[in-house]
Formats: C-alpha cells, structure tokens, sequence
C-alpha cells in the first residue's frame, strides 16, 4: 500500500512540476513546436493504392483486385477472376468487374452496382462490402445475374495494397 501511495505521490509532483521527461521538439524560436502522431492502430482512412485480394470460401484459383482513389473516397476497377456458378454449371471469368466504383466512408466500402442499371433480370449485379485498416482490407462479395441464373453466393475476401 504504501509503494502505491508513493508512486501516486511521485507522479503527481512531477506531473505539477512542470518538467517534461520527455523531451519536447521546440523551434527555433523557442516555442514548443507542433507534433502530429497517429496513435497505433489509427488511421486517417484507406491507403490508396492498387489491392488484390483472395477469398477463403470460393473455389480455388478466384480472386478480386480494385484501386482506392487518390483521395480515398472511392474502391474503383473491381475485378472477379475466378469460377462462379452460371445455370447450375462451374464457369470461369477472366475479369469481370463494374464500371462505376464503390463509395468510400468512414473506412467502409457498402454497395451494389447494377450493370447496366436498368438492365433488369439480365444485369450483372455487384455487391461489395468490407473495411480497410491501413494497407490492408476484408469483407465480402457477390456478383450475381438472375436472369441467366448465375452466382458466386457470398464470399468472404481478404486483401492487401500492393
């Protein structure tokens, strides 16, 4: 009990004492100069860049890539590579992908495009949804044609900026 008071003690003079044992950048002029840190595990959103990724629940040999926006605001060039399911037969696409991006928001990417968007039952319809931390994204997929009764059901991606 008594270290613990005495920590406490210790802590509060030098808290009121003001000295910084840490040393503090100043300018030239004398002033404390300004610092910006980003506290681990923050991030002020994206990283743009060009991501490609793979899915842990699709079949083998399928994987997405996209670009986020120099601003960060946008996933564009969303591309499936891979084998989906298309009249209750295993097809494989060499890249196909939307024309119109995704927003970006608060490191959230949540949308569907439909192309063309008034396509009806024999649009490709895109949905993506998923969450960036720094280089690194994950969340899920599903491209879908109903008239022609084609599928990848929901996937499950991971991806890195590369």
């Amino acid at each position: 009990m008594k270290i613990v008071i005495l920590l406490f003690q210790s802590l509060t003079l030098l808290a009121c004492s003001g000295s910084d044992p840490i040393a503090t950048p100043k300018e030239g002029n004398g002033n404390t100069a300004a610092t910006m840190e980003t506290p681990a595990g923050a991030s002020s959103g994206p990283a743009r860049g060009h991501y490609e990724g793979v899915f842990s629940n699709g079949m083998k040999e399928t994987y997405l890539s996209f670009d986020v926006s120099k601003d960060g605001k946008e996933v564009r060039n969303l591309t499936f590579k891979g084998w989906w399911y298309c009249d209750r037969r295993l097809t494989q696409e060499r890249g196909i992908g939307p024309k119109k991006g995704f927003a970006i928001s608060a490191n959230k990417v949540d949308g569907v495009v439909s192309e063309p968007e008034n396509g009806g039952a024999s649009a490709v319809r895109f949905e993506l949804h998923g969450t960036f931390s720094g280089n690194k994204a994950s969340g899920t997929f599903r491209m879908n044609i109903n008239g022609l009764g084609c599928d990848t059901y929901v996937l499950n991606w991971t991806a890195n900026r590369k």
